[in-house]
């Protein structure tokens, strides 16, 4: 069955040089669970250190929505640190760094530095501010009001290591317009976090941890991402506690040469890998998938095969509970305006061995994205 749970921190560097310098983005994603310190009541959250065009930075950020930018061709510079919750009280904030204020350790093991905020593969903190006057003043900033701090050390278990079938050569030649590797696709994050004063609990066995990164020239589209390691096993009704999976993809890029309808996805099945990679086409992938809005939910459905394996997933969110995630593109658009994001996903994934059913898996805590250029507010893709 392979095994995509190959550790590479190489893959999680900054992967800004050559032609990305001036035209690329690379950004780490971190998602999990925390509790509220007086109540107890879960609350998911997410930190993400973004970096776009630093060729092309300064002193200041430079926003590539600003319509004198626009009419310029200038294209955006910075390093966003985007934080936010789901749930009850979302908020997506967004703190913005000139890339003369950005230290940035492009070799093993990355590290990112601008003002309060910090990441590495071992350990994030910082503070994003965001008043009201500033947000209904700087529409270009595309964020909330609010304030997040967070202190977190993170153990990174099981990794998606992707592949892209010829793996080193395609990223170093940077042929993908949109890359992706799941250093920690389960990961375990301890400390706090607190949201407008407000104080959570991250607590290693409950956070239901996600680290990934993407880094490329644009975006997907459709855009689709689907994980979580909150898995009950309905065949042998427990916890499955060493097991997560994580699917993403939707239209990859090979050059000008688009991939339709494409997703890479893997599941870490109690120490068994079950891998659907479109890249490794001697294992004949096939892949369906439709992603529904409605007026009230985000729901997918995606069917993958190989030859002897198949993986049924169903996931629906309430749109209550997410947010339209917020990124302009290394060229200055922002073509993503219906990016559905959140934490709370729910639903099932059933697993096939040689046509037989091996479990029926009830998922919590499921991290989802959907998102598609001008995508009909009812229809399906």
């Amino acid at each position: 069955m392979g095994n995509f749970n190959i550790s590479d921190i190489r893959r999680n560097t900054c992967q800004l040089y050559g032609g990305q310098a001036s035209l690329g983005y690379d950004w780490w994603w971190h998602s999990f669970t925390a509790y509220n310190v007086k109540t107890g009541k879960p609350k998911p959250f997410y930190v993400e250190f973004f970096l776009c065009n630093p060729a092309l930075g300064g002193e200041e950020p430079v926003f590539g929505q600003l319509p004198e930018n626009r009419e310029k061709g200038i294209r955006p510079s910075y390093l966003m640190v985007n934080v936010g919750s789901w749930g009850d009280g979302k908020v997506q904030l967004h703190n913005f760094f000139g890339w003369n204020n950005i230290s940035v350790n492009m070799e093993a093991p990355f590290s990112v530095n601008a003002g309060e905020c910090y990441l590495d593969e071992k350990r994030t903190f910082g503070r994003v501010l965001v008043t009201k006057e500033e947000a209904e003043a700087h529409p270009e900033y595309m964020s909330d009001a609010g304030e997040i701090k967070w202190d977190l050390k993170i153990r990174k278990d099981i990794t998606f290591n992707v592949g892209y079938g010829a793996g080193e050569l395609f990223r170093k030649l940077q042929l993908f317009e949109m890359f992706w590797h799941a250093e920690g696709m389960s990961s375990k994050f301890s400390g706090e976090i607190s949201l407008n004063g407000e104080r959570y609990e991250v607590i290693p066995e409950k956070s239901y941890g996600y680290s990934d990164k993407n880094w490329g020239k644009d975006f997907t589209s459709p855009w689709v991402w689907l994980s979580s390691s909150n898995l009950y096993s309905r065949r042998y009704h427990k916890h499955l506690r060493n097991s997560v999976f994580d699917i993403g993809g939707g239209r990859p890029k090979v050059g000008p040469v688009a991939l339709n309808r494409k997703l890479l996805s893997a599941f870490f099945y109690e120490g068994q890998c079950f891998e659907f990679n479109f890249s490794k086409f001697w294992e004949i992938p096939r892949t369906k998938f439709k992603c529904r809005e409605t007026e009230t939910k985000i729901i997918w459905h995606i069917d993958q095969r190989t030859l002897f394996n198949r993986m049924v997933t169903d996931i629906e969110c309430n749109k209550k509970d997410m947010l339209l995630i917020n990124y302009e593109a290394p060229n200055g658009k922002k073509l993503h305006n219906r990016l559905w994001n959140g934490g709370n996903g729910r639903g099932i994934v059933r697993l096939y061995r040689c046509g037989r059913l091996i479990d029926k898996i009830e998922c919590r805590n499921v991290g989802c994205e959907y998102g598609e250029y001008s995508a009909p507010r009812s229809n399906g893709l």
